[in-house]
């Protein structure tokens, strides 16, 4: 269970690269010209077709691009895992495609090619300002082009291109065919999202209201929970390890470098460069740089202190000393100011390891590697003159102080590293660094003795919730016969709140976000009150004073969007699904760890410093 929870947390941008080659596969084609080149060797087989290598390698490769871009910092080693089963997953998917394609006897025709080319032009072409007139795809100017296009090339690339595409837009049809969405289902996915409610209620706060001494639990009761309750006690695996970190923060070196780097910038402005064109050459400020280093007007305290401080008191005009913030070194400009507003340009000049700094980390990190194949950790980091830190954590939050969670060296630490081992240098968004496992304990079950207390409190919620409901049932009569929750306000320090107009996503303070609570809520009329509503820790008494309906004017206005975006949904699902059940039926060999295994390095002698 505890290996299944941390394979299922998942990078953001991975999800969002998977989904790109599915859309790939469907719509696009592993590869424009609808090649498929032979490789160094067979990575597998899906029902006895080989997959080529270079097959594997193309769709890698697209993925590996597509999440570099996503993000600013380096793969680390983990991702690159992901990334690797993501593309053998979408080559396997692509290949049992191409096998349904030929079971069912899918073609496309020359004619059906030719209609596509025409009126279909692929997205690339479609946002290529040579086609638009006025910002606007112009499918004449498209049109034109075909007939006129003498690159035999191209137009094979294109031809290749819908060969791939129309098979697969057919296949996709005949899968999602059959999915209809009602007007009724719509209306009443809108109207689950659009109403609104407000309500009055009253929370018996059992933990405040129910003294401990009221409450007795018995040790068969505990036992009783633990027997019927063993998956919450369950513990993830568990090691200590000895590591030694080297930090990619800044040094006062490249502060200082920073610095000289921002007064260059100023020096260069004031010998007439206009700053404007300093700001969009060197301005680390993605956002300003474009436009001069210009900020537009804001409002006193909307920027960060020293910042605001210059903006609201400096003179104008003039390109100020550079300003340190934690964002870096700020090269000024005010050009206006007025009341409590300001209108300012900068150029920002981060701080950051400068070359030679980050060659020197680099080459302190392979010299640790190094020292770390020959020796223990402790012997690598006294002769580096490194501190050794150690630290305890389990498989669900691997956390080393300086480093943050050890996305690269988990599988090493959990699953390969027997204790006494040394790991090979990761790296990390924070710092490189290399551990030494000291012990390891496997996951289980955590004992009685120790989840005692825990099951102690549990219960006495438990049952201070049962003594808070009882309450409200006495309570709940009163407020009825008065048709208001009202006449509660001050009993025994109860406290009578009104929340809203809220919908169903948005947090009730009080009552708390899409619980049984608000749930309730939206299913009173107005003004009824309800039974007690009993959540975990807490029981209340609602009562909906007013309903605001969801308005289906501005529904059928919007229903033609919401079908097609609902549609698109059903459709990926559907197609995720119809996958999933070629692949539990399909034989799937996989030879990667054979092909991919690396060969032992020769033995290699103690480097000299």
């Amino acid at each position: 269970m505890m290996r299944q929870l941390r394979q299922n947390t998942k990078w953001i941008m991975l999800v969002t690269a998977i989904a790109f080659v599915g859309l790939m596969v469907f719509e696009w084609g592993m590869d424009i010209t609808g090649q498929t080149a032979g490789g160094p060797g067979d990575l597998g087989r899906v029902n006895g077709t080989p997959i080529p290598y270079e097959q594997y390698q193309a769709a890698f490769r697209n993925l590996y691009d597509q999440v570099s871009r996503s993000q600013e910092t380096p793969i680390s080693s983990a991702q690159n895992r992901e990334i690797e089963e993501a593309a053998w997953n979408e080559v396997v998917n692509q290949i049992l495609i191409e096998q349904e394609l030929a079971r069912r006897g899918i073609q496309v025709t020359d004619r059906e090619i030719q209609d596509a080319a025409r009126f279909s032009p692929p997205q690339e072409f479609a946002q290529d300002p040579f086609f638009q007139t006025d910002g606007v795809f112009d499918l004449q100017k498209y049109q034109d082009f075909l007939a006129t296009a003498a690159d035999e090339l191209l137009l094979l690339q294109l031809e290749a291109y819908y060969r791939e595409i129309i098979p697969r837009s057919k296949l996709l049809r005949q899968v999602t065919s059959g999915i209809y969405l009602t007007d009724s289902e719509l209306w009443d996915e809108y109207r689950f999202e659009n109403e609104r409610v407000t309500v009055r209620f009253v929370a018996m706060n059992p933990a405040d209201r129910v003294p401990d001494s009221a409450i007795e639990i018995t040790e068969d009761e505990i036992r009783d929970y633990y027997r019927a309750h063993q998956e919450s006690f369950e513990i993830p695996a568990q090691v200590e390890v000895r590591y030694v970190t080297l930090t990619k923060a800044p040094l006062p070196e490249d502060t200082l470098a920073a610095r000289e780097r921002a007064e260059e910038l100023r020096r260069e402005i004031l010998e007439g460069a206009e700053f404007a064109a300093v700001a969009r050459r060197e301005s680390a400020d993605q956002g300003s740089a474009p436009e001069g280093g210009d900020l537009g007007t804001f409002e006193r305290g909307q920027m960060v202190p020293a910042f605001d401080s210059v903006a609201f008191t400096a003179p104008l005009n003039q390109a100020l000393e550079p300003l340190q913030t934690h964002f870096g070194f700020h090269i000024i400009e005010v050009l206006s100011r007025r009341d409590d507003s300001a209108r300012a340009r900068h150029i920002l000049v981060p701080i950051e390891r400068t070359n030679e700094s980050e060659l020197r980390l680099l080459t302190l990190a392979d010299s640790l590697e190094s020292l770390g194949e020959f020796m223990s950790l402790e012997e690598a980091a006294r002769t580096m003159s490194l501190p050794v830190q150690q630290q305890v954590m389990n498989e669900l939050f691997p956390f080393l102080p300086g480093v943050g969670q050890i996305w690269d060296g988990l599988d090493w630490v959990f699953e390969e590293a027997s204790p006494g081992d040394v790991s090979n240098v990761f790296e990390d968004e924070q710092a490189f660094y290399m551990m030494e496992l000291v012990s390891s304990t496997p996951a289980g079950v955590q004992s009685l003795d120790n989840a005692h207390p825990t099951i102690e409190q549990i219960l006495r919620m438990e049952k201070k919730v049962e003594l808070a409901r009882t309450e409200a049932l006495e309570l709940l009569e009163e407020a009825r016969s008065e048709g208001t929750l009202q006449v509660l306000e001050g009993r025994e320090g109860l406290t009578v709140q009104d929340a809203g107009p809220l919908g169903r996503s948005d947090f009730f303070p009080g009552l708390g976000y899409q619980n049984r609570a608000v749930g309730t809520a939206f299913g009173l009329q107005e003004g009824v009150i309800s039974d007690p509503v009993v959540t975990e820790r807490n029981v209340f008494l609602i009562q909906t004073l007013e309903r605001f309906p969801a308005d289906s004017l501005a529904w059928e206005e919007q229903k033609h969007l919401q079908r097609a975006q609902a549609m698109f949904m059903a459709q990926q699902q559907r197609l995720g699904q119809w996958i999933e059940g070629l692949r539990e039926a399909a034989t799937i060999v996989d030879h990667r760890d054979e092909v991919f295994r690396v060969p032992a390095e020769p033995s290699r002698t103690l480097p000299m410093f």
